[in-house]
């Protein structure tokens, strides 16, 4: 089950279905719960956007509701701006937090999902910018038409009470864990369980029969492991720098070469010139860095370290899961990393998105290749893997503007030769549940969507399981 931060807001939303289950879907009417603590100011602003579009009508009587939007905004102090730069005897509190929220019909399947983080200029305050966001996103989903959220019957073969262990990465551990929570109680078939011991290690138990699916971000080679096992896409994710600076309240800047010359030991210093020179007037401690990195077989050190091998030539040889870093302190799964890094000032990290926004860490935008700085979020993740194909093994440092990167695919890994029939049957069908209603429970945690090209060729693919 997944732990997430406590919800503090809750909005309803009624849909009106008069179309085929093959159409989209229309929204006449919404209804907000009464106001509740405080997150009265992000319903109040959700509510205004609303009527405002013209789109919906806010009614107030609950009766008729269709379906419910689930919404959870957590907000924190993150420190002390000078309103004044050059006096700080006067100064105001600057805010961090996000807001997420799910739509599920009256079945409670998901319709659709997002999170939202605080845009770096923004003209309102926190709470107004995240009820924007959101209402913004919620409402071109609806213009773009919302499609039902009946989920596959389970498939012919997969017998009532059959149980599925996958095993491995811990990148996607948060939303898989609720994938499998949600599968669970809307299907018939398979209980599945997610055992996030990394990817290395899913990999490992995969090949001892210990687990039914392995979980990996480690795209294949020809040869090998691959004659064996099928891989399958599932979601789109971003690895973030996370790092623990008392007293930075400005958005931090880094590129590739500081963080590959951060964790082979060349730059030791938070006010090392390197990083100086690309944030200009930040408060930058003169203050060893603390580098932590992955004790483990990791995924994520793959991805990591696959991008820093773009950025310094001497990375390309030290390309892995697993590594023997020069520098830092090792700590296992993404859960690890993060929690290390807050509990050690001057700590800098790399995880996946959720992992930086469940901890309430702070996390540097990245120079990208077409020489913008860019913070990990659903749009900018989007925009890396757009155009990408079912078989890509990479999508560091994707062109474009506004596209974050280091975003990457992860995969199951599915054994080519499994004979049990009624198990090769429920891993399609959980399959087939993942590559359709499963990607619509995708972003309310920071992931993003397969692009739709991506899943048509993977459902077919799903069918040479059955």
């Amino acid at each position: 089950m997944v732990v997430w931060p406590v919800c503090r807001g809750l909005v309803v939303l009624a849909l009106l279905l008069a179309m085929t289950r093959a159409d989209a879907r229309t929204v006449h009417s919404i209804f907000l719960t009464p106001e509740t603590g405080t997150t009265a100011d992000v319903e109040k602003r959700i509510a205004g956007d609303l009527q405002k579009s013209g789109g919906v009508r806010v009614v107030s009587d609950r009766s008729g509701a269709d379906a419910v939007l689930q919404v959870n905004s957590v907000i924190w102090p993150q420190g002390l701006i000078a309103v004044n730069p050059r006096s700080r005897n006067v100064s105001v509190s600057s805010y961090q937090g996000y807001a997420s929220a799910e739509l599920r019909d009256a079945g409670g399947q998901v319709l659709w999902s997002y999170l939202v983080t605080p845009r770096r200029f923004r003209v309102s305050g926190i709470e107004e910018d995240l009820a924007d966001q959101l209402t913004k996103n919620l409402l071109n989903a609806v213009k773009a038409g919302l499609t039902e959220g009946n989920a596959p019957q389970p498939m012919a073969g997969t017998a009532t009470g059959m149980s599925l262990r996958v095993a491995g990465a811990t990148f996607p551990a948060p939303l898989y864990r609720k994938w499998f929570e949600t599968y669970g109680e809307q299907q018939g078939g398979a209980r599945v369980s997610y055992d996030a011991v990394g990817s290395s290690a899913g990999i490992a138990q995969l090949a001892n029969a210990q687990a039914d699916v392995a979980a990996s971000d480690i795209p294949g080679s020809p040869g090998g492991e691959d004659a064996l096992v099928a891989r399958f896409p599932t979601v789109v994710g971003g690895v973030v720098p996370i790092y623990n600076l008392p007293g930075l309240t400005s958005e931090l800047r880094l590129t590739g070469p500081v963080l590959a010359d951060i964790y082979s030991g060349k730059i030791r210093k938070w006010n090392d010139e390197r990083i100086r020179q690309w944030n200009k007037g930040a408060n930058l401690p003169d203050a060893d860095i603390a580098v932590v990195h992955r004790s483990d077989g990791s995924g994520t050190t793959f991805v990591w370290t696959s991008f820093l091998a773009e950025a310094r030539p001497e990375w390309k040889a030290r390309v892995g899961d697993h590594i023997d870093w020069r520098v830092g302190a090792g700590a296992e799964g993404n859960q690890g990393v993060a929690a290390l890094v807050a509990r050690t000032p001057h700590a800098i990290g790399y995880v996946e998105l959720t992992y930086a926004i469940q901890q309430r860490l702070q996390y540097a935008a990245v120079r990208n290749p077409a020489g913008a700085f860019v913070r990990a979020d659903i749009g900018s993740i989007t925009a890396a893997v757009a155009g990408t194909r079912v078989h890509s093994i990479s999508v560091l440092n994707a062109p474009g503007a506004g596209a974050y990167p280091i975003a990457t695919f992860t995969w199951f890994l599915v054994p080519k030769g499994e004979r049990d029939t009624q198990k090769r049957a429920a891993v399609a069908a959980l399959l087939q549940w993942v590559l359709t209603e499963g990607q619509k429970e995708c972003s309310a945690l920071a992931y993003v969507p397969l692009p739709r090209d991506v899943v048509n060729q993977e459902l077919e693919e799903v069918k040479a399981l059955r």
